[in-house]
């Protein structure tokens, strides 16, 4: 189970929680001017990285504020949490194990 820090309520369960998918995708400047593969692009293709990646999550059951979180697809470790009107953290390099062994 995930325990994420909303950055207004602090350390909770991730049941109180949703996933909304990854951060930080800016919204087309011209939406009017995309054909439907370029729609179907914005919509539905995401990155799906090995290691850390940003993504977006809600405090449904609490205060209903969107948050960002960098979260490690490997280990499942919360690596930092932070408000949408903030940067994205810059992290330093990290060596994770992979759970079925050997470092990436």
């Amino acid at each position: 189970m995930l325990f994420l820090n909303c950055p207004w309520c602090g350390p909770r369960d991730e049941t109180e929680y949703h996933y909304g998918g990854q951060a930080h995708l800016p919204y087309p400047k011209n939406p009017d001017e995309l054909d439907d593969r370029q729609w179907a692009e914005y919509v539905f293709y995401r990155d799906n990285p090995k290691g850390p990646f940003a993504e977006r999550w809600v405090h449904s059951t609490g205060c209903r504020r969107w948050f960002n979180v960098v979260r490690d697809t490997v280990t499942y470790e919360v690596v930092a949490v932070y408000r949408l009107t903030e940067p994205r953290p810059e992290l330093p390099p990290q060596q994770t194990t992979d759970p079925v062994g050997g470092n990436r």
